[in-house]
């Protein structure tokens, strides 16, 4: 079942999934979505695997997301591959979050965007003190996608608004305290803790490596954040954060006026949106909206031209204030694709039902 970019492996009751693209930081392509995915179909009814890995290899980390200059490529070209890898994706991320048997994730160093996707929906997650993890689609005119508005919305008080907006990275006591991670393990402990779960439960397996939690630096700054993100306007965000006489409150402001305007407006409307959807699923859904609306904005390919092809580090966006982007446009990306559409729904089991 091996291929090259994505290694599968047997150890007694352990599937595991090694994302295998080390010097592109294992950036996930249309393959890999496939590979992943016909492995869970494969281990899902086989009495012999009781739990499933996933990790990445080389030193750098997980996975940096998904493979943005193939994506890049085909804007050019009109959309149709990206169309599809992000179907595959999402109906992934999904299937993750709902495998009968405990999937563990190891967010060990580097964790952006889709790496976030086939990681942080999983049953158990763990983080280590090398772990930076990120929804960074806003720097290159996107969205956070691959339910990554589902998991942000859920953060408590504001801290998921920050991290979307200002498109950085948390460290791994950040990604706990935002319900983004389950444990934190000492890196030196990840060979031990994978060989465990060959042959015992998973859940016992992790919980005998797992550490207390280091301090959330993000969780110390609640106040200011919570105080600065409420609210439905990108643009009364940053006036607030101007206001706060905060250095990291400046500097967040920093970062979000460096971003698309548009992809500021629409995250923020979607992640609003995020928290009163029920599922998964219908975040999904929404996802799957916005990519393909995104595909056809100018910022999005400029974007990504100025960070990843030319690395210029210079975008020219369009619009280019927050002012100049219309309610129009924003509640266009949320429209309707018609025979087009995700389709992901989620029927509860009896016992979610009445919890």
């Amino acid at each position: 079942m091996n291929n090259d970019d994505v290694l599968v492996h047997r150890a007694g009751h352990l599937g595991h999934l090694i994302l295998n693209r080390p010097k592109a930081l294992n950036a996930l392509t249309h393959g890999m979505i496939a590979a992943v995915a016909d492995s869970l179909d494969a281990w899902e009814n086989d009495d012999d695997v009781s739990t499933v890995l996933i990790s990445g290899s080389g030193e750098r980390g997980l996975c940096a997301g998904g493979d943005i200059v193939a994506i890049y490529r085909d804007t050019r070209l009109g959309g149709t591959e990206s169309a599809a890898f992000w179907r595959d994706e999402y109906i992934l991320n999904a299937r993750i979050k709902r495998y009968p048997k405990p999937i563990v994730t190891l967010m060990d160093g580097v964790v952006l965007g889709g790496g976030v996707g086939i990681s942080a929906h999983a049953a158990i997650r763990v983080v280590t003190e090398r772990s930076r993890v990120g929804m960074p689609e806003t720097g290159i005119g996107f969205v956070p996608d691959v339910g990554g508005l589902y998991l942000l919305s859920r953060a408590p008080g504001e801290l998921g608004t920050h991290a979307a907006l200002t498109a950085g990275m948390i460290n791994g006591a950040d990604a706990m305290a935002m319900g983004l991670a389950d444990h934190f393990v000492d890196s030196a402990d990840l060979p031990a803790l994978i060989g465990g779960l060959a042959e015992r439960p998973a859940r016992a397996v992790v919980g005998r490596y797992a550490q207390v939690t280091p301090e959330s630096p993000l969780s110390q700054q609640r106040d200011w954040i919570d105080q600065a993100y409420d609210g439905d306007d990108v643009g009364t965000i940053l006036e607030r954060l101007a206001h706060f006489g905060q250095l990291e409150a400046a500097r967040a402001a920093d970062a979000i006026r460096a971003k698309s305007p548009t992809a500021l407006s629409v995250t923020l409307a979607g992640l609003r949106r995020a928290r009163s959807m029920g599922s998964l699923e219908a975040v999904l859904n929404q996802d799957y909206r916005v990519s393909l609306h995104a595909l056809r904005w100018p910022d999005f390919a400029e974007g990504i031209r100025a960070q990843l092809v030319d690395k210029d580090r210079n975008p020219a966006w369009n619009p280019a204030t927050l002012a100049d982007v219309s309610a129009a446009d924003v509640e266009h990306s949320f429209q309707d694709l018609g025979p087009d559409e995700l389709g992901l729904s989620f029927v509860p089991a009896r016992s979610e039902a009445a919890s």
